[in-house]
């Protein structure tokens, strides 16, 4: 059992002592609780999941971790089961689809006379790699075991070569990238770099790289490297040809460059900085956070204790079953692996404000993890809302997504408008500037991004870019023509988009934009055909011209980058806007209707092209909200047993244990919020509430604060007795389905559940709200 009474037994001694003596005996019980040790890092690498399983420290810009190289699958995160090693590098993104990107700044052990290092070298894998928070290793086919630490701007590899090796090398290949297979036209690309071996044997290096999933232009990164022991040889290489200067250096996109480091001895060590400002930063950033004397154990300990502080000691519970902490410290973790703290790190722009990149992406992210972020690690959120808009003021544009400090893609809307939205609504001040803030949400209301050049060849009618393509139609006509690709799924994310600033504008008390925006926000309904039917249901979304709407089938329809609706069906999406959704009800057909219709949605067979599956999609994030929409009728059992069943079948600790791509911890999120028995509703301060899984959890909000979450009637892992009976919230009796933000989370709270094994109507006040329907 966790000990989480320590952490109630500590609250009862502090209040006769000091602060100080608080703050000590708190450190010292985090210190005790080992909460990583529930963390399995090889979670949901295999089919689809594409989490990195790699070495890092929570937002940290370091990930350091294999790639593997396979001809016909692409490795997003760097990681693979199968394939050979072609490096291990410094940079990598988490749980992504699309297309890989970094890969960059690598190493590679090789064993022998290398006469062609840079020959995209690659060597095989002996045994099944190993990991935990901190720790990574593998074994190559060489028999040399790989060892990894990280900290946030530096990564240590250990190395064991056999002793009866001969020649035992160490390869930096600069034109290192991961590469893609997709045939989408979106591999990433090396341009050019400089690979120096310095007097003292250390070496510092730049590359330049570009595409990947964000089509960026080129953008350089900086790294700084040192071994522990002296090289018998150390060689700079340009296409092969040894440098006798030590010196190597191209600016040409077949020209690669890098270095050959070869020892006698059998093991040692290698200490890489990195920095996207230049080589002296690098240097200074892995003598700063790895100085020489530093032992690598001590670098696993530190990442370890960083995890265990700042991010996993944040949730505690009372539960004994390992399964379910497994879940619960894994799915944190994932989810505090992006985006990347690069504050100090901006090559772009000087800057007071902070720096967050490595956003993938806000489409993805915006309906449950910003929520979550902002609740368990609240000054990072507030640095990341700071660093959006920031963006804003330099680059021109909120990103909806950003990697290598390039906005791009956006897949639906201009999204960062409903995580600024959720932070207004919610009370984040501190030092946010929310006049900027406001002006960079109208801006993505009111102004056309420009197409980029050449245009994004899977969608060239508008910019991919950043801000809202398709503004032209959506301000001329009040819907998205087939003008535009994504029409009828982007007309439900603008929608939302405009609804969020109808919230800032309300707060700002900007009355007249207010206005203008709420009403904006009701525009998904002139995508709506009453006449549209599917499995007996009428009024769906569908894509629509100037003077008729477009028939679909609502169950097969989802599609891509070209088509009406992006990774969704029009049955998912006419779910989608849910800040109207007592109108959503009524057009739907009333409560009834509504309800059965949410049933068929989870109905197996529901689908006649794939009898024996459902009609919800558990893979992408436009269907998250969907389980828990029956609390919209006050029904919120359903919610607890739909949510419930997804939640229990499709996510595990396994390798293949998430139903999708991880999405930068968007599915981990998802399913956290599911064990606390809430699901966050982005942009307003509602929170619907369902069941949770533990007898108690305890969630520390900073400054004291905490939400403590109690069920009776249980059985403590979520698995029976789920459905509430009742509830009571800071000691009151609570007989709504949904809560407020000022309820429990601004001020901390309590939520007392009695569970059993039947549903009953407990919920039997008002209806969650739904702003945007006239009353």
């Amino acid at each position: 059992m966790l000990p989480q009474k320590s952490w109630h037994d500590l609250a009862g001694v502090a209040v006769i002592g000091d602060q100080e003596r608080l703050s000590l005996l708190v450190i010292k019980v985090v210190a005790e609780v080992d909460y990583s040790q529930y963390v399995n890092v090889f979670t949901g690498t295999q089919s689809g999941g594409n989490d990195f399983p790699g070495v890092a420290r929570p937002f940290g810009m370091v990930k350091l971790g294999p790639d593997l190289l396979n001809t016909r699958t692409d490795s997003y995160s760097g990681y693979l089961s199968f394939g050979k090693f072609s490096g291990f590098s410094m940079m990598h993104e988490q749980g992504t689809g699309g297309a890989p990107k970094y890969g960059t700044v690598a190493q590679l052990p090789l064993v022998g006379n290398i006469t062609t290092p840079l020959s995209s070298t690659t060597v095989g894998r002996a045994v099944a790699d190993q990991g935990s928070v901190g720790y990574y290793k593998a074994q190559t086919s060489d028999d040399v075991v790989v060892e990894l630490a990280a900290t946030a701007h530096a990564g240590m590899y250990q190395y064991a070569f056999p002793t009866s090796s001969t020649g035992k090398n160490i390869l930096i290949d600069v034109s290192h990238v991961l590469p893609s297979f997709r045939g989408q036209g979106l591999g990433q690309g090396y341009a050019g770099g400089e690979f120096n071996i310095m007097p003292d044997g250390h070496y510092e290096a730049s590359g330049i790289y570009n595409n990947g999933w964000n089509r960026s232009p080129d953008w350089t990164i900086y790294s700084c490297g040192y071994f522990n022991t002296t090289a018998s040889s150390a060689t700079a290489y340009i296409n092969n040809v040894a440098q006798t200067t030590g010196s190597a250096s191209s600016n040409s996109s077949t020209v690669p460059v890098g270095g050959l480091f070869t020892f006698t001895n059998a093991t040692f060590s290698s200490r890489v900085g990195i920095s996207w400002v230049s080589k002296a930063q690098a240097c200074e950033n892995v003598n700063n956070e790895i100085p020489s004397w530093t032992k690598f154990s001590k670098v696993v300990q530190n990442t370890k204790d960083a995890w265990n502080s700042e991010v996993l000691s944040k949730v505690t519970v009372t539960s004994t079953n390992t399964s379910n902490l497994a879940l619960l410290y894994t799915s944190l973790y994932f989810m505090n692996l992006l985006p990347t703290n690069q504050t100090g790190e901006n090559p772009g722009w000087k800057s007071p404000e902070p720096y967050y990149s490595d956003i993938f992406t806000l489409w993805d992210l915006f309906r449950c993890s910003t929520a979550l972020l902002h609740i368990i690690q609240p000054v990072v959120y507030e640095e990341y809302i700071r660093s959006l808009i920031d963006i804003w003021r330099f680059d021109g544009y909120l990103p909806d997504a950003r990697s290598s400090n390039y906005n791009g893609r956006t897949q639906g809307g201009s999204n960062a408008d409903n995580v600024l939205a959720d932070a207004f609504v919610k009370g984040v001040r501190g030092e946010v500037n929310w006049i900027d803030g406001y002006a960079a949400m109208r801006k993505d209301a009111e102004v056309t991004p420009p197409n980029t050049i050449p245009p994004d060849p899977m969608a060239p009618d508008s910019s991919t870019k950043e801000g809202r393509g398709a503004l032209p139609d959506w301000l001329q006509y009040g819907f998205i023509t087939p003008t535009f690709s994504r029409a009828a799924s982007r007309a439900v994310d603008y929608a939302y988009n405009d609804f969020s600033l109808y919230q800032v504008a309300s707060g700002l008390q900007n009355h007249e934009d207010a206005a203008k925006y709420l009403n904006r926000s009701r525009n998904w309904r002139n995508h709506w055909n009453p006449a549209q039917q599917s499995l007996g249901f009428s009024g769906f979304i569908v894509p629509r011209n100037l003077t008729s709407f477009i028939a679909t089938d609502p169950v097969n329809d989802d599609g891509y980058w070209g088509d009406p609706y992006y990774e969704a069906t029009s049955w998912d999406y006419s779910f989608g806007d849910i800040h109207d959704m007592a109108k959503l009800v009524e057009w739907m057909g009333g409560n009834d209707t509504f309800y059965s219709r949410l049933e068929t949605t989870f109905a197996v067979g529901a689908n006649p092209s794939n009898p024996t599956g459902i009609l919800f999609d558990s893979t992408n994030e436009p269907t998250f909200n969907v389980p828990y929409l029956y609390n919209y009728i006050n029904r919120p059992d359903r919610s607890v047993y739909q949510s419930r069943h997804v939640a229990k079948t499709l996510y595990t600790t396994a390798v293949n244990g998430l139903p999708g791509n991880s999405d930068a911890g968007a599915m981990q999120t998802w399913v956290l919020w599911n064990m606390i028995g809430l699901y966050p509703v982005t942009g307003q301060t509602t929170f619907l509430i369902h069941s949770p899984w533990y007898e108690c959890m305890t969630i520390d909000l900073s400054n004291g604060k905490n939400l403590v979450i109690t069920s009776s009637g249980g059985d403590g892992n979520g698995d029976t007795n789920i459905y509430v009976q009742s509830l009571k919230v800071n000691g009151r009796p609570w007989v709504k389905s949904w809560l407020e933000w000022d309820d429990i989370f601004a001020n901390g709270g309590t939520m007392e559940f009695v569970l059993g094994p039947d549903p009953v109507l407990w919920a039997t006040g008002e209806l969650p709200p739904s702003p945007a329907t006239e009353t």
